[in-house]
């Protein structure tokens, strides 16, 4: 049986609906932020500067777009601090934390509003802006040139995508608010897969690491020394490119086969074939704008046993013996 609520939506669905035309129509997601641009921004039109986002933390979201500049870099700005690169500090709105889905597109549009390096793009925050600084740089990695998240934390599981990413991490030892072992786990993850992280432990600070570590200028002259990671094609021998052919599969049975041609090494999963290039002796790239790769293994025979996909995800594949 109908209610009396559904007859009166049905009706207004029939009646918006009949005879109705339409239109191309766009959703925006609205993200309100501050904006600070160095000196010489507007007198020097070529040139591309440096540009550094910050994201606050859980105390600064919601609608008033002043209380940004309560801590970390924004309050700085207010105080008169200049700096030599743009700085853009969204808001986000209240009770949702940061979410990858809102930042990612205003990053997109900041790239073309503004005129950014697009390889000196730098990510910081605190507490919250910390947890959104580890979630923002494990989703999109191929943004970002460096990351300092300060007491935040993340998913370790997922780090090994910020391989090629410096990192340099801040934390108070006596953080009761975020544990310092949120930040330690994140770290040590990391340090499997790369040797360009650091670790800031404040032994007397508590959850406020923040004045401290933008106050210090170190930060700034490290992060403005990075550069987006890019792979470097090397030429290797033809016999050990001819090593790596043959048939491969993971645990779900996908199969891939690698191939050597012409002096060239193709991928070819099912349906599709791609030329991979090298960047080091057992690392084949595809896409010099992304850091994604395949990472050859090799047993302690030196013997070809499979290989790593870093890409979305992390996938192991084994050698199949006895195929080429």
């Amino acid at each position: 049986m109908f209610s009396r609520k559904c007859v009166v939506l049905f009706f207004l669905i029939v009646g918006l609906t009949a005879g109705a035309q339409q239109t191309a129509e766009k959703f925006l997601l609205e993200t309100k932020y501050l904006l600070y641009l160095p000196d010489g921004y507007d007198s020097d039109t070529s040139r591309k500067w440096p540009m550094v986002i910050f994201l606050h933390g859980a105390g600064e979201a919601g609608d008033d777009l002043n209380k940004v500049k309560k801590n970390g870099l924004p309050k700085l700005v207010e105080s008169g601090k200049k700096y030599p690169f743009i700085l853009v500090s969204p808001q986000a709105p209240p009770a949702t934390g940061w979410q990858t889905e809102v930042l990612k597109p205003m990053l997109e549009s900041l790239k073309k509003r503004l005129r950014a390096d697009p390889d000196r793009i730098y990510l910081t925050g605190l507490s919250m802006g910390g947890f959104g600084t580890w979630n923002l740089a494990e989703k999109y990695p191929d943004d970002f040139a460096a990351i300092a998240p300060i007491c935040g934390g993340g998913d370790s599981s997922q780090v090994w995508k910020l391989r090629y990413t410096p990192v340099w991490c801040f934390h108070g030892a006596k953080d009761n608010d975020v544990l310092p072992r949120a930040s330690q786990e994140m770290v040590d993850a990391l340090r499997r897969y790369s040797s360009n992280v650091k670790f800031t432990l404040y032994p007397d600070a508590n959850h406020n690491s923040w004045d401290t570590t933008y106050n210090n200028d170190s930060l700034y002259i490290w992060l403005l020394a990075q550069k987006r990671y890019r792979f470097a094609e090397k030429t290797l021998n033809p016999s050990l490119l001819q090593s790596y052919t043959g048939d491969y599969i993971n645990a779900k049975k996908d199969t891939v086969r690698i191939q050597y041609k012409e002096g060239k090494i193709f991928v070819l999963p099912p349906n599709e074939s791609f030329e991979v290039k090298a960047s080091a002796e057992n690392r084949f790239f595809w896409d010099p704008n992304s850091t994604q790769e395949i990472v050859f293994n090799k047993n302690n025979k030196g013997k070809v046993v499979g290989f790593t996909a870093f890409g979305n995800s992390r996938d192991e594949f084994f050698k199949v013996r006895g195929k080429k």
